[in-house]
């Protein structure tokens, strides 16, 4: 009986998902898809349990892609009272996992899941909150940038502070020119054995953050690696470092966002 209940659940949430909604405990899994010009991008919203509206939240994934990682993470968000936005930046362009280069148009599908997410009937009428991780930074960075008075504030998990498609030395010896002009509110979340040259391009953005006024704080996790936050072969160290980094990034949030002490828009 119990086998036969658990098959009937778990078709009810194929169902579901088919249908464009799901469930993840208290959580509403939603997807959607925009249309971007002449090209389809897939969402994923992460709606709370409970009344709105919610403070609002654009989840920037890696360029490794979109998966249940990446779900588990907006699902969390969402656990924390906020309305999490996620659009799949890579598959609407059939772009593969883990590409090297920067494709400038997929920038115009993360903003259009912006606007979506700030058009919400659920979404407090306010600037948005950011997180982003890996190459998903810089896609904040640039928002920012354009679109300051509509971003509260940045999370930024081992975040990439340089346009991929710059050359060399500026990979090596300077940091995106965003990062000169943006004012909005960002938090660095680092593993002190990431990649060198990540660690070295997310001191540099901290420092003329700090310089210019912004305000800006980094996190370094001792004995955490790249992806600290969700890798398979996690080390006890990493997982403690991952529950810090969520509790930091939501304390960040609520900062920023001005959420009050029930986690309502102000």
């Amino acid at each position: 009986m119990f086998h036969r209940a658990s098959l009937l659940a778990a078709t009810a949430m194929l169902w579901a998902l088919a249908a464009g909604t799901g469930r993840a405990g208290d959580i509403e899994i939603r997807k959607h898809t925009l249309t971007v010009g002449d090209v389809d991008v897939p969402l994923e919203i992460a709606v709370p349990s409970g009344p709105g509206p919610f403070p609002p939240v654009l989840f920037i994934h890696a360029k490794r892609g979109y998966d249940d990682n990446e779900r588990r993470h907006i699902t969390e968000l969402a656990r924390q009272g906020f309305l999490v936005v996620a659009p799949e930046w890579q598959s609407g362009r059939m772009i593969e996992r883990w590409p090297s280069g920067h494709d400038p148009d997929t920038e115009r599908d993360v903003e259009a899941g912006l606007d979506y997410l700030m058009k919400l009937p659920e979404a407090c009428r306010q600037p948005v909150g950011i997180v982003a991780l890996s190459r998903g930074p810089y896609y904040a960075l640039r928002l920012a940038d354009r679109r300051g008075a509509d971003i509260a504030a940045i999370v930024s998990y081992y975040g990439h502070m340089q346009d991929p498609n710059a050359p060399e030395p500026d990979q090596l010896f300077r940091v995106a020119p965003e990062v000169m002009r943006i004012v909005t509110p960002m938090l660095f979340l680092i593993g002190e054995q990431d990649f060198e040259l990540r660690r070295i391009n997310g001191g540099r953005a901290f420092y003329a953050l700090w310089e210019r006024g912004v305000p800006v704080e980094y996190q370094v996790y001792p004995l955490a690696r790249r992806a600290f936050d969700f890798r398979a072969d996690q080390t006890p160290e990493e997982k403690i470092a991952a529950r810090h980094a969520r509790q930091r990034a939501e304390s960040w949030l609520r900062r920023w966002l001005r959420i009050d002490a029930d986690g309502r828009c102000r």
